[in-house]
């Protein structure tokens, strides 16, 4: 008779590392121009995001949430305070529509998406990105990132 043997135990995978990233940008379209910061705080394996978009003195954006409980979009200066249960169901200004937070990931680490161009790389990826697109009303924009700071996401 073979002796039962436990099996080993099975090792959860590490949890991701938080990706922490700040660009510059730039932007045009027919609501104006202008300039400021895109911070950012995501973790992919959680859907987790904290996205701030702030011009000076003022914060334009802000949107955070997760996978498990959803996702809330603040834009103050439109009066906009919505919530939903994935990104695709939000209205993103100011960035291509993405699915997931892995998707905006690609598209920060390699210029992934529709109307994205990497301009400039280094070896982590992207340092100049620029998105070419329509906003909610159809009307052309461009933005123009530039990244000043990437930790995490070994």
């Amino acid at each position: 008779m073979i002796p039962l043997q436990t099996p080993p135990p099975i090792s959860a995978p590490a949890p991701a590392t938080p990706i922490r990233a700040q660009y510059g940008w730039g932007y045009t379209g027919p609501g104006g121009e202008g300039v400021g910061t895109l911070s950012l705080l995501m973790e992919p394996a959680s859907g987790r995001l904290i996205l701030e978009l702030h011009a000076p003195g003022e914060r334009l954006v802000l949107l955070e949430g997760d996978q498990a409980s959803g996702y809330r979009l603040q834009v103050p200066r439109n009066k906009l305070d919505q919530r939903a249960a994935t990104l695709t169901q939000l209205p993103l200004p100011f960035l291509p529509q993405v699915p997931s937070v892995e998707a905006l990931l690609r598209l920060l680490r390699s210029g992934q998406g529709p109307g994205v161009t990497v301009t400039k790389k280094d070896a982590q990826g992207p340092l100049k990105l620029h998105w070419q697109g329509k906003d909610a009303r159809g009307k052309d924009e461009q933005v123009w990132l530039d990244r000043r700071r990437w930790e995490g996401g070994k």
